[in-house]
């Protein structure tokens, strides 16, 4: 099941957060493959889905397939898909509007490639700065993106 709607707002417009990034021995293609399935894998569970609906989040639930545009996991919906280059999650909650950009670039011959993660929120009025400290200030939010960037590079180099 789709959305009911999409969010109609450019990423770029949203203010950067920050970016992590790690280094993975693996093809393009593969690498490409362990990010649509850690998104993926991310998405699978009640306790997702009892977050994202705890929160408002327009998306809920799981529906189509991670690499196309306006395919859902809880809490976010595929707003650009680039294969295998670029993965663009955008998500809104009541108390945020955000972007999670996953990138692939090759940094040169013999090198591996760098897989980076951009997040990109508003936090509207004083239960988004509230809830801004409780996930940026804390910096839990960059606990979970090492995360997800680890078990991108386990993926891809695991084949």
């Amino acid at each position: 099941m789709a959305p009911t709607r999409l969010i109609d707002v450019p990423i770029e417009s949203l203010p950067f957060v920050d970016e992590l990034s790690t280094e993975v021995a693996a093809t393009t293609q593969r690498t490409w493959d362990a990010v649509l399935a850690t998104v993926r894998a991310t998405g699978e569970g009640r306790r997702a889905q009892a977050t994202a609906r705890a929160l408002g989040s327009l998306a809920d639930r799981r529906s189509g397939e991670i690499g196309r545009i306006g395919s859902t996991i809880p809490g976010f919906v595929v707003a650009r898909s680039v294969p295998p280059a670029v993965l663009a999650l955008m998500g809104e909650h009541r108390y945020s509007r955000y972007a999670l950009v996953f990138r692939i670039a090759e940094q040169g011959p013999d090198r591996p490639l760098l897989v980076s993660a951009e997040t990109r929120a508003e936090f509207p009025g004083r239960a988004g700065s509230v809830y801004r400290l409780l996930v940026i200030g804390s910096r839990g939010h960059q606990v979970v993106t090492r995360s997800l960037l680890r078990s991108i590079r386990r993926r891809a180099e695991r084949g």
